[in-house]
């Protein structure tokens, strides 16, 4: 009896921390609360896009665009629907890889995110896998 009991809190624990597993799919508000962006599944690895700015217009009042980006024909690009995760892979527990554009600098950067719990992630980008600066995303809806 003792052993079907102890299987069962085993069992049970097993299915408990798989339950427990981070999920990053989903929409993140940004650590500044001025973007948000939709992670999904892109063909195996995950992907981001902006689906959200607290400020969508420039001081024109036009739908801001990818203007900082060093190839002159993506600089009208949208930034509403811009991709600016990419190619995340599983490196670690609840940990992802891959890259990260800076549409503020143009520029992509390696990047990691560690999802901490439903609602949480650290996302940090990434020069030479040294220097790097991150923020704490929060799950949005």
């Amino acid at each position: 009896m003792k052993k079907i009991i102890c299987r069962a809190a085993i069992g049970f624990s097993l299915l408990s921390s798989a339950a427990l597993a981070a999920n990053p799919e989903g929409t993140w508000l940004s650590g500044d609360g001025g973007t948000k962006v939709h992670i999904s599944n892109c063909g195996g690895k995950l992907c981001g896009a902006v689906v959200w700015l607290k400020e969508p217009t420039d001081a024109s009042g036009k739908p801001k665009t990818d203007a900082l980006n060093p190839d002159p024909a993506k600089r009208s690009r949208p930034m509403i629907g811009l991709q600016v995760v990419r190619g995340l892979a599983p490196s670690g527990e609840n940990k992802w890889s891959g890259q990260i554009y800076n549409a503020d600098d143009g520029k992509t950067y390696s990047a990691n995110m560690q999802v901490a719990d439903e609602s949480t992630a650290k996302v940090e980008g990434c020069v030479l896998g040294i220097l790097c600066k991150g923020q704490t995303w929060t799950r949005s809806k």
